[in-house]
């Protein structure tokens, strides 16, 4: 990153997030660079998360993705032909993991008909109220969604925007799901939910991936996400 301007360094972060679905790829959190792209912090505390294609190209993430326990609980939920989109590793470093704002997972994994895809959040450690748990809206999928990120194709990649605008959301419908090393937490793709700061002394790792029923469901040719030749979106069942 040493030499590029602030605007080719956007572009560059810019592309190296597109460009990132059918990859295993290193962000980091905002903050972590000196001007000249040097590490003001450890690396490994620096660090938000590794994505996108974990549940594609590394052994342990792909057996734990497609495990039979997985598949029995999706396949209980009654997805007939669900494909495996995004996968994260997620660090959520103590004193350092930033906040996610509310926000629903369709704004950037949108599907015609909505309520198509599906989040499975994993626990590697604890997860608490001092460390940043999620917080959810209950009821709040059934509204629809009030914002999309699209991509933008200003050049070979492009760039992303935003159309519509996120509400503003009273903190107090917001309810706490501290969870053990372990649990797993399904997330609805129109579910508004967040996490706070972590201010704790204690990470809280998470891995966590987006599965869509393709059944009769049309992926948005605008979503920043794309299924490529290298990677189509993988079946779920196996």
């Amino acid at each position: 990153m040493a030499g590029l301007s602030p605007t080719q360094l956007r572009k560059s972060n810019t592309d190296y997030f597109l460009t990132s679905g059918d990859k295993i790829r290193f962000f980091f959190e905002k903050g972590v660079f000196d001007k000249e792209g040097n590490f003001l912090f450890p690396p490994e505390n620096s660090i938000n998360k590794i994505g996108h294609a974990l549940h594609a190209f590394d052994p342990v993430f792909k057996r734990i993705t497609h495990s039979p326990q997985v598949q029995e609980l999706v396949k209980s939920l009654g997805l007939e032909v669900p494909v495996v989109v995004q996968s994260m590793y997620i660090f959520k470093q103590p004193h350092f993991g930033g906040e996610v704002t509310p926000h629903q997972d369709a704004t950037f994994l949108h599907t015609e008909p909505l309520g198509r895809v599906l989040g499975i959040w994993i626990a590697l450690e604890d997860s608490t109220l001092e460390n940043g748990c999620l917080w959810f809206i209950p009821g709040s999928h059934t509204g629809g969604i009030f914002r999309r990120m699209v991509r933008v194709q200003t050049d070979s990649v492009g760039i992303t925007s935003f159309i519509g605008s996120e509400p503003v959301y009273e903190d107090s419908r917001f309810i706490p799901t501290p969870i053990q090393k372990g649990g797993l937490i399904l997330i609805h793709g129109e579910v508004v939910h967040k996490s706070e700061l972590n201010c704790s002394a204690h990470s809280r790792h998470v891995y966590t991936f987006h599965i869509m029923e393709s059944k009769g469901t049309n992926w948005s040719q605008d979503n920043w996400l794309q299924p490529t030749p290298e990677l189509p979106f993988p079946l779920l069942y196996t």
